[in-house]
């Protein structure tokens, strides 16, 4: 099972977006068959199988196995990944974003569909991917903002000239600088 399933295919979407199939690809986190997610369920297993038939044929699910019952076989499935990201360019850009420089939000928006692209396209079966995450919250008086923005961005740019050179493993570093939201669900933020 992969980590992550970057979904670029609108057919994988449209099987994914479905409540009942969110609720069956749940199930088989672990390897199960239509009966065990339908009995786990409530409902019939030829229901179950309607659904598992079309992940499967998203690429959403796998059958991993197939073992014999009374003679007929049944299948033995497993969601594909540990979570499924859609990626922007399945309804793509919709009018123009505003300016383009580093402080505007269709910078951020920018930038951020591009780490989701990058991260989605590294090769997690590798056995070493140096990479590194961090967030935290800063406050900053208004009096202050730009005062900090400069120095944050003269810092990394430091880094960059630093270790620039054209030797050795390339990276990609992405900072994202926004105000903070409390607009979120409380179970998000006990994700965190």
């Amino acid at each position: 099972m992969r980590d992550i399933l970057y979904l670029e295919e609108i057919e994988q979407a449209e099987a994914l977006l479905k409540p009942q199939r969110v609720e069956v690809l749940r199930q088989l986190a672990e390897p199960r068959t239509c009966s065990q997610v339908a009995e786990r369920l409530g409902q019939t297993p030829q229901r179950v199988y309607y659904h598992v038939k079309r992940l499967v044929d998203a690429g959403l699910v796998d059958l991993v196995a197939e073992r014999k019952v009374r003679g007929i076989s049944e299948g033995i499935y497993q969601a594909g990944a540990r979570s499924y990201w859609l990626s922007p360019r399945l309804v793509g850009r919709i009018g123009l974003r505003k300016a383009r420089d580093e402080l505007s939000l269709g910078y951020l928006l920018d930038l951020m569909e591009e780490v989701q692209a990058d991260i989605a396209a590294l090769d997690r079966a590798a056995p070493e991917l140096p990479s590194l995450g961090l967030s935290g919250e800063i406050h900053v008086r208004p009096e202050n903002r730009h005062q900090f923005m400069t120095e944050l961005q003269t810092m990394l740019q430091d880094l960059f000239t630093r270790y620039g050179g054209a030797e050795g493993d390339a990276f990609k570093i992405a900072v994202a600088c926004y105000p903070k939201t409390t607009d979120r669900p409380e179970e998000e933020l006990d994700n965190d």
